[in-house]
C-alpha cells in the first residue's frame, strides 16, 4: 500500500512538473515574432543583423528578416507587413520614399548620424603614398570635383559604377548627370558586391573609376578613396540613417519599440562590424552581430528597456 501511494505521488508530481513546462517554459517561445526588412547594402546587413541579435538573444523575442530593395523596404512597413527597419537615409537619399510612404509610418529618428553619399574615385598614388622628402605623392587619378568629369570622360571610360537602379544614391546620381551636364556618361547598374567588386579591380591595376559611395562602408577603410567635390551640392550634406516602424507597433509591442528608438551606434562601431562581416565575405552576419554583442556589452545593455 505504501509502494502504491508512493507510485501515485510521483505520478502527481511529474505531472504537475510537465503542466510547469507546458505554460511557463513556453513564454518566450509564444512571444510575438518581429519582422524587419532591409536593402543588402554593407550597413544595412550589419544593423539589421545586430537588432535581429540583440531582440532574440538578450530579449528573447524570435525575428525574421527579409532582403528587399529600398522602396520595396518603405511599402512593407508602410503596409504593416513588416514591423520595422533600421536603414533609412535622410533627409536627402530617400526623401522620394518618404514622401510617399511617410505619413503611414513612425520615424523614430537617427540610429546614426554623420553619414555622406557622392560620387567616390580612389585616392591611390601609382607608387609609394609618399616621397623622399615626406610629402604625399600625387594620386593616379587627377579629377577632383564631380564638374571635372565632363574633362576626363575618355578616362573614366564614359561610365559611372553603380549600384541596385533602386537605390536613393542612383536617384540622385541621375540628379548629378543632369546638372553638370555629364549626357556621355552611362550610370551602370549591378549591385554593392558588383561596384565594390569593380573598384577594386581598377585600384589593382590603377585604372581610372567612379562609383557611387556612402559612408559609413568598409570600403573606404579598406582603400584610401575621395569624393567628389558637388559645388552644386546635389548630393546634399551630412546626413543620417533614422529608424522607420510600422504605426501601432508601440500599442503592440511596447518593448520592441522602446528598443529600435534607444538603439543609436556611431560610423566607427558599425564600420567595426562591416569590416568583421566584409572579412568573412559577408558569409556570417549574424555571428559577428553576435561578437559586437558580446565585445560592446554596455552599449548594448543601454538599449534594451
Amino acid at each position: 500500500m505504501h509502494a502504491k501511494k508512493h507510485t501515485t505521488m510521483l505520478a502527481f508530481l511529474l505531472a504537475g512538473l510537465v503542466g510547469l513546462l507546458l505554460f511557463a517554459a513556453p513564454a518566450n517561445a509564444a512571444r510575438e515574432t518581429v519582422k524587419l526588412t532591409y536593402v543588402e547594402w554593407s550597413s544595412e546587413i550589419a544593423s539589421t543583423n545586430l537588432v535581429k541579435a540583440v531582440l532574440q538573444q538578450k530579449m528573447g523575442y524570435n525575428c525574421e528578416i527579409e532582403a528587399v530593395n529600398a522602396e520595396e523596404m518603405w511599402r512593407l512597413v508602410a503596409e504593416g507587413e513588416a514591423d520595422a527597419m533600421v536603414g533609412a537615409w535622410l533627409p536627402g537619399t530617400h526623401e522620394h520614399y518618404k514622401e510617399k510612404y511617410g505619413d503611414r509610418v513612425k520615424d523614430l529618428g537617427p540610429n546614426l548620424e554623420g553619414a555622406r553619399i557622392g560620387l567616390v574615385v580612389p585616392d591611390v598614388t601609382l607608387g609609394r603614398q609618399t616621397a623622399g622628402t615626406g610629402l604625399r605623392n600625387e594620386p593616379y587619378i587627377d579629377a577632383e570635383s564631380i564638374a571635372e568629369l565632363s574633362e576626363y570622360a575618355d578616362k573614366f571610360h564614359y561610365q559611372i559604377v553603380g549600384i541596385d537602379p533602386g537605390a536613393g544614391v542612383m536617384k540622385k546620381t541621375k540628379e548629378a548627370m543632369e546638372a553638370y551636364g555629364l549626357n556621355n556618361y552611362e550610370l551602370l547598374t549591378g549591385s554593392e558586391r558588383t561596384m565594390t567588386h569593380a573598384l577594386k579591380q581598377a585600384i589593382t591595376r590603377h585604372e581610372w573609376i567612379v562609383v557611387t559611395g556612402w559612408v559609413p562602408h568598409w570600403k573606404f577603410a579598406r582603400w584610401e578613396l575621395k569624393f567628389l567635390k558637388d559645388p552644386k551640392n546635389v548630393f546634399g550634406g551630412k546626413e543620417h540613417i533614422n529608424t522607420v516602424v510600422r504605426k501601432g507597433l508601440e500599442e503592440d509591442m511596447p518593448e520592441v519599440a522602446q528598443f529600435l528608438d534607444n538603439f543609436h551606434w556611431s560610423p566607427q562601431q558599425m564600420g567595426q562590424l562591416m569590416i568583421w562581416i566584409h572579412d568573412d565575405d559577408g558569409s556570417f552576419p549574424y555571428e559577428k552581430a553576435l561578437r559586437y554583442i558580446r565585445t560592446h556589452e554596455e552599449q548594448v545593455d543601454s538599449w534594451i528597456p
